[in-house]
Formats: structure tokens, C-alpha cells, sequence
């Protein structure tokens, strides 16, 4: 059992080492884009709903903490306990998603989403975006769909492996002896977690010194 542990603790590092470095590389493109654009990623900035991305943010903090305990539990071999935590993960997990699924679905009615066109103040209303930034502000919005996109598709992913584990626990899988999966599984989760928490002041506040005035 401890080999097999080993094993799967060692695996995870490796894939979590390959996303690290594929998020290592939409981080690289990010500020590429952002020293090429920083009038537009400062506009852009403001179009995102802040309230909304650090609700987002201490959602996923608690889930951490959530899945920490989990995890703790697992240790013991305690049933309940752990099918409780992580099912609060799962649910924390869920919520996160429904809230991005209004975000996006606010940005796609608002014209903001960058493939289906920018428009002029004069002829959308407060969210159009002026002609000499249309350019720069789509870059913006591309990488922030692109990389909250992406996390997204990590949080579905984590989603269906808490799901599994949940089941996992409720059969009694799960003792002092045995308790991998939990553990590597919470290694995924919390890595997905530190991602967002890079995202957040990466993409909503990087205007936000010059709209608070600060």
C-alpha cells in the first residue's frame, strides 16, 4: 500500500509539474500581452465584475480548507467525516462554476466576448469599448476567457474526480491503511485552487488602483 502511494503521490507531482508549465506559459503570454497593450488591459480590467471574481476567490479558498479536512479525515478512516468534507468541496466546487457561468453569460449579452465584435460607446452604452482600444481590449478579453476557460475545464475535472471519491467513501474504501487517492486527489485540487488565485488579481484588479483611486 505505501509503494502504491508512493507511485501515485509521485505521478501526480509529475503531471502537476506538466501544468505548471502549461500555465507557466499562458502566464508568459499574459504579461508579453500586457506590456504590449497596457492601456486596453487596464480598460479590459474594468469590464470584469470584481464582486463577482472574489466571491469566486473565497469560494475556493474555503474548498481548499474543506478538502484539507478532508483529506485529515482520511487518515483515520472516518466515513462520515470525509464523505462530509468533501461533499462540501464538491458543492463549493459547483458553486464556483455556476457563478462563472453568469459571468460569462453577462460578458456574451454585454458584446464583451471578443469573437463576436467590440462596439462603439456611442451605439452600446456604457459597456462599448472606444475605437483606438477595440484592438488591445479584445487581446484582454481573449486571454481572459482563454485562461479562466481553461481553469474551468480543470474545476469540471476536479468536480467528477470528487464525485468519484464521495462514492469511493461511501462503500468504505477508504481506511488508515488506504487512503491515496484522497490525498493525490487533494493535491490536483489544491493546485487548481493556487491557479485561480494568481488569475484573480492578474486579470480583474490590474486597473483597480486607477477606479479606486488609489
Amino acid at each position: 500500500m505505501e509503494q502504491q502511494k508512493e507511485a501515485g503521490t509521485i505521478g501526480m507531482w509529475l503531471f502537476l509539474l506538466t501544468e505548471i508549465m502549461f500555465f507557466g506559459g499562458l502566464f508568459l503570454a499574459y504579461t508579453v500581452y500586457r506590456a504590449t497593450y497596457p492601456e486596453g488591459f487596464l480598460y479590459g480590467s474594468h469590464l470584469l465584475n470584481v464582486p463577482l471574481g472574489g466571491t469566486n476567490t473565497v469560494v475556493l479558498i474555503l474548498s481548499s480548507l474543506t478538502m484539507a479536512m478532508g483529506v485529515y479525515y482520511s487518515q483515520f478512516g472516518d466515513k462520515k467525516k470525509v464523505m462530509f468534507f468533501l461533499t462540501v468541496t464538491l458543492l463549493l466546487g459547483l458553486t464556483f462554476l455556476v457563478i462563472k457561468y453568469f459571468e460569462y453569460m453577462a460578458k456574451i449579452n454585454d458584446h464583451l466576448f471578443p469573437a463576436m465584435g467590440l462596439y462603439h460607446p456611442s451605439t452600446t452604452g456604457p459597456h462599448g469599448v472606444p475605437l483606438e482600444l477595440q484592438q488591445s481590449v479584445r487581446v484582454f478579453l481573449w486571454i481572459y476567457f482563454l485562461m479562466t476557460g481553461l481553469h474551468a475545464v480543470h474545476m469540471i475535472v476536479g468536480a467528477g474526480i470528487l464525485i468519484t471519491l464521495i462514492l469511493m467513501a461511501q462503500r468504505g474504501k477508504f481506511t488508515r491503511a488506504y487512503n491515496a487517492p484522497v490525498e493525490i486527489s487533494g493535491l490536483y485540487w489544491h493546485f487548481v485552487d493556487i491557479v485561480w488565485i494568481f488569475l484573480f488579481p492578474l486579470l480583474y484588479l490590474t486597473g483597480f488602483h486607477v477606479s479606486g483611486g488609489h
